[in-house]
């Protein structure tokens, strides 16, 4: 490739149309589970809805429901935490910093496995 060529690639201009197809859907989400492989990264996101339970003193069902899942490579996972943290940081310098849900302490009887996506405000 000649010199002039490399140059004429180089101020190449780039417009990106962005295009939502009459299928597209919009999702709200309380939360987020996923992993990764070598390949990608999997993120799915859920919204959960307490059943009502039959007899005082039952156990509380909270039932997650999957909604959607993105699949999207390393390098895209990688700009998505990017895109995601700067947004995180311009929210908080016009409103404040996010505050989690006050959840109540675990009592020592308690084995039941929660993690990072602990019920939000329905226990």
């Amino acid at each position: 490739m000649s010199e002039q060529a490399e140059d004429n690639k180089a101020k190449r201009k780039v417009r990106i149309e962005l295009h939502k197809p009459e299928d597209f859907k919009q999702v709200y989400s309380i939360g987020a589970v996923g992993g990764h492989s070598p390949y990608d990264f999997r993120i799915g996101f859920y919204n959960d809805m307490p059943l009502p339970a039959s007899k005082a003193g039952e156990e509380q069902v909270i039932q997650r429901k999957l909604e959607t899942e993105v699949i999207m490579s390393p390098l895209a996972a990688l700009e998505l935490s990017k895109w995601l943290n700067q947004h995180v940081r311009d929210y908080e310098a016009m409103f404040g910093p996010i505050k989690k849900a006050h959840v109540s302490p675990k009592k020592e009887s308690d084995t039941t496995l929660q993690d990072s996506t602990d019920i939000q405000g329905y226990t």
